[in-house]
């Protein structure tokens, strides 16, 4: 299949590097106009060169209430109003139940909850008149938790229940909006690089073919769900929760 968003407006943030890149780089091979957010300024500008016309970046803090409506004007003045929002931007700081200071609880659950909360508020007031997707990045932290990373398996379980609340809004409401999670394991990605010894070893084995026991993904992996969430085949799926995560979490790998 191809052009599988095409005319869509979509806005993805932490769209710079990682899993936010690639979900930008192929919503613009299946057609989209795509808005890239992110705080990284030059490597959200680069991709938007790489992909051209129809993209454009914003600089964009996701914790700002303000940066949010800036952001949506953005979008709108360019391009018009977005049919998709793909939260995808966040922070990873380690840190469990003993040793997690309270300014990194804050920090982490600020960005990664408070900021899917405001983009979610914003992404239903454009969108309640002519519908869209909304495609919320979790974890599988959020089901089965992790415990070295305290507050964000605290931040992604915040986003899994909210999401299931603004579905059922929406639903309720006959806003034809639909909202969903992605629940991934392990990322390969600039956020989760630090944390492997070998870090480009990492990345030539797994491009080489995924490890059938392994729990890394690439980020194209991830993307290529972001895109079914965001276009129309996914139509009839709203409030629903998407392990990619290789069936770790039903072997009790945690």
């Amino acid at each position: 299949m191809a052009n599988r968003l095409n005319g869509k407006i979509a806005i993805i943030t932490g769209a710079a590097s990682g899993v936010g890149r690639e979900d930008a780089l192929l919503f613009a091979r299946e057609g989209a106009r795509v808005v890239l957010t992110d705080i990284n300024e030059d490597g959200g500008r680069e991709v938007a060169r790489e992909i051209g016309d129809d993209a454009l970046f914003v600089r964009h803090d996701i914790a700002s209430e303000a940066s949010w409506s800036d952001a949506f004007g953005a979008a709108a003045n360019r391009f018009g109003t977005p049919d998709v929002l793909v939260n995808n931007a966040a922070v990873l700081i380690p840190g469990d139940i003993e040793n997690c200071s309270l300014d990194v609880w804050r920090r982490t659950l600020q960005i990664n909850a408070e900021g899917y909360f405001l983009g979610c508020q914003a992404a239903v007031r454009a969108m309640k008149a002519a519908g869209g997707s909304i495609v919320n990045m979790s974890s599988v932290a959020a089901l089965g938790g992790l415990a070295v990373f305290c507050a964000y398996a605290a931040s992604k379980g915040a986003v899994t229940a909210m999401t299931r609340s603004i579905a059922a809004h929406c639903k309720q409401q006959g806003y034809r909006i639909r909202c969903n999670t992605i629940h991934p394991d392990g990322i390969f990605t600039p956020m989760t690089a630090p944390y492997f010894g070998d870090a480009e070893a990492t990345r030539i084995a797994l491009e080489q073919g995924i490890d059938p026991q392994g729990r890394l993904a690439l980020p194209e992996d991830i993307a290529n769900l972001v895109l079914f969430l965001a276009s129309d085949e996914s139509r009839f799926v709203n409030g629903s929760e998407y392990r990619i995560d290789n069936g770790n979490l039903i072997m009790g790998v945690a």
